[in-house]
């Protein structure tokens, strides 16, 4: 599949099995944990399909000008491959090998601009590439110290515009039917903001930890029910 401009030629190819991928490690803890909580309450909430995928610092590219490019966002969700897992385990190839990622998700790092750049020349900048080279519907920049995302979504114009937040701070993703979100507390032992969804209801999707939660707590009103009617609950 082939796709031109006047400045430069996008093609969708396989990685060659011997291409050295990048090997940079994530920037700071905080990142992976980061991620894992992104997927972990799109599993339990049946909203992860078996043929999506989410990423997390793996390699999603093309081919501009003959000359490969990857890029390895912190996350991104792809909603739908159409090779088996196995073709897919070191990188992915959209429009080849399935859907364009419908988001991708930066956490800003201490490296200055990099998710900004829009630096057209080989090697391309990530906005640019995912604005332009891939057309991601919504790319995301979270600042987890400060507890700010930003989400941009590509326009009729194929540029991304800076979204505005509704009125609990969430931003509506169609291609997912999903609120994105700030959310602050704690989990893994990291105290501090997380990205969170909500469904279309503006029910929280939750962690596991909090699902047994919410269990114990009903498990402790319905005993504390029971001996209020004089019957002692079974252990």
């Amino acid at each position: 599949m082939l796709a031109t401009t006047p400045t430069y030629r996008i093609t969708w190819e396989k990685l060659p099995d011997d291409f050295v991928l990048p090997d940079d490690p994530v920037d700071n803890i905080n990142q992976p944990t980061l991620a894992a909580a992104l997927t972990e309450s799109l599993q339990l909430a049946g909203k992860l399909p078996e043929t999506a995928l989410t990423t997390t610092n793996y390699g999603i590219c093309a081919t501009l000008n003959g000359k490969f490019v990857v890029k390895a966002p912190d996350w991104a969700y792809i909603p739908h491959i159409t090779v088996k897992r196995s073709e897919v385990e070191r990188s992915y190839t959209p429009r080849l090998q399935g859907e364009i990622p419908a988001l991708v998700l930066e956490f800003l790092s201490e490296t200055e601009g990099g998710e900004y750049s829009i630096k057209e020349t080989y090697p391309p900048g990530k906005f640019f590439y995912h604005e332009q080279i891939l057309q991601v519907p919504s790319y995301g920049i979270f600042d987890l110290e400060m507890g700010t995302l930003e989400l941009y979504r590509l326009g009729e114009n194929k540029r991304y515009k800076l979204e505005s937040a509704n009125e609990e701070g969430r931003f509506w993703l169609p291609e997912m039917q999903l609120f994105l979100g700030v959310w602050q507390g704690k989990r893994d032992n990291r105290d501090g903001y997380w990205l969170r969804w909500w469904d279309e209801d503006g029910n929280l999707l939750l962690w596991g930890t909090e699902r047994l939660e919410q269990e114990r707590q009903r498990a402790e009103r319905l005993a504390a029910q029971l001996r209020a009617a004089g019957i002692e609950p079974e252990e």
